[in-house]
């Protein structure tokens, strides 16, 4: 990657905006997210989608996610980062509109595929972008605020997305985001001076991209037909293919992604799995607790969005001291003690009954949700700040797609455990006991996913003397 000009590092204009927009779009995108989740059972009523089928509204979007967010890295890289995250916006505005009216389940999933493409875009450039024109000692801040808008986004999907569902429709819900959309776009296209690329990147590694692509598809296309027996057969062939793709692109002349850093870089390898623990451990969280808030407890869609804003504010809250935290202190330390909070908010979560108090939910909510501030930007300052500026390219396409994977496992682990206790089933009052089960179950797994990251993080050794090194 080219490293950042002195101009690029001391024009303060450049640098405000494209915070500004980076900031923006890190809050539309979760903002879809969570937002779409308490809608889903509207979205199940009106398009007569089952509990398995409904699960797929989220996880076509984070699947496609995933299996393009390192293509388009690598594309960003060749071509400019600024370039692919316009289109990357623009990708996202359309697929939201055209979400907004469609008439059958498999339309909504195709449209949310659609959006996950533009939002592998914005994934993969974002912090990058951030990256190539901050000077290090004040990375940790910007990446800080940035994360924060990823939480406030959280925050405000399930209230704003509740109250367009019981007010609107849940078709509204796939429009709130556009204006703002709309808006990065005209700020990018007209203010954001200047372009971020390597010159001397190489070429796309379609080889690797489609091996790359197989095996997450496999993965996934295994967990959701669990338990049947090909299903096993097919996550089996996606391991080996993920195995494979980090052998196969060990050997080529230009990657897709250099694996060597996996190889070499204690810190950046044990910080990217952390990462993928954490959020495959925490992303399944708002989607349980929609279902369990408006089915089991019978809540509106508005009254259960407030009450499910009680994780990301605390997320948006403490993330910026966070970020600044991590850069004077060591990010293990802090991102460790995160994990552990994390771990403590889903055991009691796993304890819900039908009749659980609001404030022992909202309590537990708060906890996992300051768990994840206290984790989130001192972890991605960790991986940004242990690699070389030439590097900063990769490092920015793993934060991302660590993120993407791990939210996409978090979904797999909820659509296994649905698909084993409650089956392809229309979600009525009958089937509310095995409901509460499933997200019981759900929650109990992710607990144990949590605790395999402190392991992790605890291992990944100090930042800042090898930082001061480079």
């Amino acid at each position: 990657m080219e490293p950042p000009s002195t101009q690029d590092v001391n024009d303060t204009s450049t640098q405000r905006t494209a915070l500004i927009i980076v900031w923006l779009s890190s809050f539309i995108a979760p903002l879809m997210l969570s937002a779409v989740n308490v809608a889903l059972p509207r979205i199940a009523e009106g398009l007569n989608a089952n509990a398995i089928l409904l699960g797929w509204v989220p996880t076509a979007y984070l699947l496609t996610s995933a299996v393009l967010l390192l293509p388009f890295g690598r594309i960003a890289d060749l071509h400019g980062r600024k370039k692919v995250f316009l289109w990357g916006m623009t990708v996202v505005t359309v697929a939201s509109v055209l979400a907004s009216g469609v008439h059958s389940a498999a339309a909504l999933i195709a449209c949310r595929v659609l959006q996950g493409v533009g939002a592998s875009m914005l994934f993969a450039t974002g912090v990058a972008i951030l990256s190539s024109i901050y000077p290090r000692e004040r990375r940790g801040a910007a990446i800080g605020l940035t994360v924060s808008a990823v939480y406030l986004g959280l925050t405000c999907g399930p209230l704003i997305g509740g109250w367009a569902t019981q007010h609107l429709s849940w078709r509204g819900v796939f429009l709130i985001h556009v204006p703002a959309a709309l808006l990065i776009i005209l700020v990018a296209f007209w203010k954001l001076r200047g372009e971020w690329k390597d010159p001397a990147a190489g070429r796309l590694d379609l080889p690797g991209a489609a091996i790359y692509a197989a095996s997450i598809i496999a993965i996934m296309y295994g967990v959701s037909a669990l338990p049947a027996i090909h299903s096993l057969v097919a996550i089996i062939g996606g391991v080996a293919g993920v195995w494979y793709f980090f052998r196969f692109e060990r050997g080529r002349e230009s990657p897709l992604f250099d694996v060597s850093l996996f190889d070499s870089n204690r810190v950046f390898t044990f910080s990217c799995l952390a990462s993928l623990t954490t959020y495959s451990s925490t992303f399944g969280i708002s989607y349980l607790m929609s279902l369990y808030l408006q089915y089991i407890q019978g809540m509106t869609p508005q009254f259960a969005g407030m009450i499910l804003i009680a994780q990301p504010a605390m997320m948006a809250l403490f993330s910026p001291l966070s970020g600044r935290l991590s850069d004077r202190l060591e990010p293990r330390y802090l991102s460790s003690a995160g994990i552990l909070l994390i771990g403590i908010g889903l055991a009691l979560l796993a304890t819900l009954t039908s009749v659980s108090s609001m404030h022992f939910i909202v309590a537990a909510l708060m906890l996992t949700g300051f768990g994840v501030a206290l984790f989130s930007a001192p972890n991605t300052n960790a991986i940004m700040g242990s690699v070389e500026k030439r590097s900063l390219g990769v490092a920015g396409g793993a934060v991302s797609t660590m993120r993407v994977l791990g939210q996409m496992f978090s979904m797999g682990v909820v659509s296994t455990v649905f698909a084993v206790l409650l089956g392809p089933v229309r979600l009525t009052p009958e089937n509310y006991p095995h409901l509460l089960e499933a997200i019981k179950f759900s929650l109990v797994a992710a607990a144990c996913i949590s605790v395999t990251g402190i392991f992790l993080s605890l291992s990944r050794g100090n930042v800042h003397g090898e930082a001061a090194s480079r």
